[in-house]
């Protein structure tokens, strides 16, 4: 019965977020303020959902641009570290997502960038468009350096397209850790809590494009670590 209401919850949310949401955009399409908008409406699901959602952030004021990078665990990544989003930034994603129901939509209207991951050949030139949005419209980017969803198996290797982004534009690189969904149920009536940390800026200043796996190492390690003491810490909380 909760996993029937959660999803028809979830079925409203979807189409109130397009109707109202792309009418939004649409005063404003592909206005880079829209993502941060409508991604703090999509944390607010983490409710629904039976997820007690913390965020925390470092203080001061984030960098502008920067590249923010994020562990990508399931479809629950939606609800979760979106609270995490900060003014202008948009999100690259594949070129597929935009022929999603609904969701595809508004995720072109917000601005985002949509990239041909199916097409290699065309790698270097995805790296320099995405390089040519944060220069020219001041942006920051919001990638997941794992390529694709973990799915309960921790930290994947990481890609280095975001660190090649960030050494090109200039621009320091923003880690961001959720602690694991991996044990989210629709079913489940209270799913326990889930921490969403940004991590301090690191620098790229000096850094060329021979120091991108060390880059990308560096980030992995302090992303790990994180990972684990938030795991470790939300368990423990979840379990009281």
């Amino acid at each position: 019965m909760l996993f029937l209401l959660r999803m028809i919850a979830v079925a409203v949310f979807a189409v109130f977020m397009f109707v109202f949401g792309c009418g939004y955009c649409l005063l404003s399409p592909r206005n880079p303020k829209n993502v941060y908008i409508v991604g703090r409406h999509f944390c607010k699901m983490a409710r629904i959902f039976g997820i007690k959602l913390e965020l925390r952030f470092p203080e001061g004021e984030q960098p502008v641009p920067s590249v923010y990078l994020a562990n990508h665990q399931n479809n629950y990544d939606m609800f979760t570290v979106s609270g995490a989003i900060q003014p202008r930034t948009v999100t690259v994603g594949k070129k597929s997502i935009a022929w999603m129901p609904l969701f595809g939509q508004l995720y072109w209207l917000t601005g985002n960038i949509l990239i041909d991951r199916a097409n290699r050949s065309k790698a270097v030139g995805t790296i320099g468009q995405v390089i040519a949005q944060i220069k020219e419209r001041n942006v920051s980017i919001w990638m997941f350096p794992e390529g694709t969803r973990s799915r309960g198996r921790g930290l994947l290797p990481f890609k280095t397209g975001a660190f090649h982004a960030a050494i090109g534009a200039g621009v320091p690189v923003v880690p961001i850790v959720c602690s694991s969904t991996e044990n989210v149920k629709l079913n489940k009536w209270d799913n326990g809590v889930v921490i969403v940390e940004m991590l301090p800026p690191v620098l790229v200043d000096g850094l060329t494009k021979e120091d991108v796996r060390q880059l990308s190492n560096q980030c992995r390690d302090l992303m790990a670590a994180k990972l684990e003491e938030l795991n470790a810490e939300a368990d423990s909380r979840s379990a009281r």
